[in-house]
């Protein structure tokens, strides 16, 4: 039985537990990122790339996530999760099967070199998406730590995974960008209340169970303060697995629509989950484990 360093979900008061996992498995001889690149990623938990995708290439991913949007055959998809009061698109899930485009798009050096650096291993992808996040319409994505997440409910047993975030429209601090807690990641905030059956159909649209009390957001946010993350097109965020983060609405008319994607390491693959009675489905927690080539 894998041992359980970060309990979660369990009866009693939240609590915070120290960081026992690295936050940078590898060095700069494996490139892209440079030493300094490396440390601040370490002491803060993330790397900001002003542009990460070249202006020219954006546009094709835009037109691509029009296509998508209007895609009849994803109204009924279960990879696909609207906005919890209303049937604007919030996300499409496993988009790197749904779409050629994106597939490409994370397969591409310039995506998986940083996290395979970072990790120090091949890597696979354990989650992908576009989020679209509406003018006027898109809502909240509530602070929470994905490790948290991904440990309880689909057995992720260590913090070896990253995410980016890639702008596929601008970013802008009035539409809802993603904020992050910097030097957050070294702490796991435990959520306790028994995960609920089928947790992720409800969670995808609006996260309750799972997301950390309000004292501990305050100690946190006290200690670290919040950065927001702005950019045009093609700029990119690559975030801890344990990243205290999350995003206001848009109540502005532009969209902020990003094309995300966890890569875990091949030595951090699933088992049982740790705080759930089941498995999600693939599409959201992959248990196919094969290193993105």
């Amino acid at each position: 039985m894998t041992e359980d360093l970060y309990p979660t979900r369990a009866s009693g008061r939240p609590s915070l537990i120290d960081r026992a996992d690295p936050v940078v498995y590898g060095t700069a001889a494996d490139g892209p990122l440079t030493a300094d690149d490396l440390a601040r990623f370490d002491t803060a938990g993330f790397h900001a790339f002003d542009q990460l995708i070249e202006p020219g290439e954006v546009a094709a991913f835009h037109t691509e996530l029009q296509r998508l949007r209007e895609d009849p055959a994803l109204k009924d998809d279960e990879r696909t999760v609207f906005e919890p009061t209303s049937r604007h698109l919030r996300s499409v899930f496993e988009v790197h099967k749904v779409s050629e485009v994106f597939a490409r798009l994370l397969h591409d050096p310039r995506v998986v070199g940083p996290a395979r650096q970072i990790l120090g291993s091949e890597v696979y992808i354990h989650q992908s998406r576009v989020n679209f996040k509406p003018g006027l319409a898109g809502n909240t994505f509530y602070w929470h730590s994905d490790f948290e997440t991904w440990h309880a409910e689909d057995g992720m047993p260590r913090m070896r995974a990253v995410s980016l975030s890639i702008a596929i429209t601008e970013n802008l601090d009035s539409n809802g960008p993603l904020m992050i807690m910097p030097g957050s990641h070294r702490t796991f905030v435990t959520c306790p209340g028994e995960t609920p059956e089928n947790h992720y159909l409800s969670s995808l649209r609006s996260q309750e169970v799972g997301t950390p009390d309000p004292d501990s957001l305050r100690k946190l946010g006290d200690e670290h303060g919040i950065r927001q993350f702005t950019g045009a097109p093609g700029s990119a965020t690559m975030f801890d697995c344990n990243s205290m983060h999350g995003s206001n609405s848009n109540i502005t008319p532009f969209p902020r629509s990003n094309v995300f994607v966890v890569f875990n390491s091949v030595e951090n693959t699933l088992v049982e989950p740790f705080g759930a009675a089941s498995l999600r489905p693939p599409f959201i927690a992959a248990r196919e484990f094969t290193p993105v080539r």
